[in-house]
């Protein structure tokens, strides 16, 4: 895929509740690489195909609340937007990020390509080594090892949803942890 000529990428990223995770790498990544964020859905059973919000808060579609970001990696690389992410929630909470509790809370990568899925594991092991091993704590970040299936876009309603109401619901755990 390109634009003007340059190729672009896409990543993504579940970190809990998709508002938090669209709107942190937007506001890091506007007009340092990011082209667009789109909250979704990825992930899930085979069974569950576009699955509403309110089938994945269930639980039983099995997909994970997720923000899939386009970029240009000659201005920003995926290894940075990996480690971004981990920067910016609890990767060490099993199905859950703050209060927010459920598989489709789940902290997880899902990869586009072999690339990203070698990058996705040298960063992982460089932040545990980092800032998690010296705390006694894990990453249970699911790495999808196959190439990511099929995203399926939220409802509009969903989509930049902390830009369109700042005083909307946020995770707690979506900030800047180091």
């Amino acid at each position: 895929m390109s634009t003007n000529g340059n190729a672009i990428e896409k990543g993504t990223f579940a970190s809990g509740c998709f508002w938090g995770t669209e709107h942190i790498f937007r506001e890091h990544y506007k007009g340092k690489g990011l082209i667009d964020a789109k909250v979704g859905f990825i992930g899930g059973k085979e069974s569950s195909k576009n699955p509403s919000y309110e089938e994945v808060c269930t639980g039983r579609t099995g997909h994970a609340e997720a923000a899939q970001v386009t970029f240009d990696p000659s201005k920003v690389s995926y290894a940075e937007l990996v480690e971004f992410f981990y920067r910016t929630h609890d990767p060490t909470q099993l199905n859950a990020q703050g209060n927010d509790r459920g598989t489709q809370y789940r902290s997880a990568i899902f990869a586009h390509s072999p690339e990203q899925l070698e990058a996705i594991k040298k960063v992982t092991n460089e932040v545990q080594e980092k800032h998690f091993t010296p705390k006694g704590k894990k990453i249970v970040t699911q790495v999808e090892e196959r190439p990511a299936g099929d995203f399926f876009e939220a409802d509009e309603h969903h989509q930049e949803y902390l830009h369109k109401n700042p005083w909307g619901y946020q995770c707690g755990t979506h900030r800047l942890w180091w």
